[in-house]
């Protein structure tokens, strides 16, 4: 081998090997920007009536959740949220799904809000199935709404995948963490160096329960091809809803995504004659 081609070859393991420890080491800040709560802080939402739990799933971990309350509840959400702060601020997004008459259980993961723990891709996965557990003895499945936002899609797809809800919503979700770190660094082989991954996709192929996913058309952060690749692995059971204009973070500030959450909500199963439709007909004939 020439020894330029060898010193060039040798120059870019380095580089890849000084990248891959730094992605190996640091990715937990990437992943997850948590706010920390004082251990006294009070929730208060305007409008919403809420009641704060704080469970043990193992030995020195604690996770805290908020329980959204309302009259006569028709079902539960359960609220994944995404990486960023704790569930203080995003505690006001249960009006979205009080406002329709479901209950809402929203969780900090380990080290957000006044959650603790050590933080794990697989103890946060064993903590959503834990919530998810307490839920089941209160209400039944069939009235059980998986919610995912972002990096919360994973956990949320993960949750119908090994359980029976009546219903997952994703929206804007993540292909897989891996897929997200290709997409800033594509040269790079980083999944010897993941300790964090959340294959949403793979997740889909075992869920049996309707999925419905939500996605901004101008989201820069996951683009929308994201959420067309998801809608494709199991589209029988999937619909795609795209908010025309709307970003990664802003998906809510659209009037049409709350159209669409109250269609999802009170959907109608209609049947479809075949026959007096154009769903057999051939155009090239």
């Amino acid at each position: 081998m020439n020894a330029d081609v060898y010193l060039a070859l040798t120059i870019i393991a380095v580089v890849i090997l000084v990248i891959g420890l730094f992605i190996y080491f640091f990715q937990h800040r990437f992943f997850f920007q948590p706010e920390k709560l004082a251990p006294d802080f009070k929730f208060a939402y305007e409008h919403l009536k809420a009641e704060e739990k704080t469970v043990e799933p193992e030995p020195g971990a604690k996770i805290n959740y908020l329980h959204f309350m309302v009259d006569e509840p028709k079902g539960v959400v359960i609220y994944l949220k995404g990486n960023t702060k704790s569930i203080k601020g995003w505690g006001k997004f249960a009006v979205d799904f009080t406002r329709l008459g479901y209950e809402v259980i929203m969780m900090d993961y380990r080290g957000f809000g006044k959650s603790t723990g050590k933080r794990t891709m697989e103890a946060m996965k064993r903590d959503s199935q834990f919530i998810y557990d307490i839920v089941k003895k209160e209400f039944s499945e069939e009235k059980i709404v998986v919610y995912g936002r972002s990096l919360g899609s994973g956990f949320a797809a993960r949750l119908a995948a090994k359980n029976n809800p009546r219903l997952l919503i994703l929206t804007s979700p993540l292909y897989s963490l891996l897929r997200t770190i290709h997409r800033y660094l594509p040269f790079m082989p980083a999944k010897p160096f993941l300790r964090y991954n959340l294959p949403t996709f793979q997740y889909l192929k075992k869920v049996r329960c309707p999925i419905k996913i939500i996605h901004g058309s101008d989201d820069r952060l996951v683009p929308i091809s994201t959420a067309v690749d998801l809608s494709e692995i199991n589209p029988k059971l999937t619909r795609l809803y795209v908010i025309l204009g709307a970003g990664h973070i802003n998906i809510h500030q659209f009037e049409e995504y709350h159209r669409v959450m109250e269609e999802i909500f009170n959907e109608r199963k209609i049947f479809i004659d075949a026959e007096k439709t154009s769903l057999n007909i051939n155009h090239r004939n």
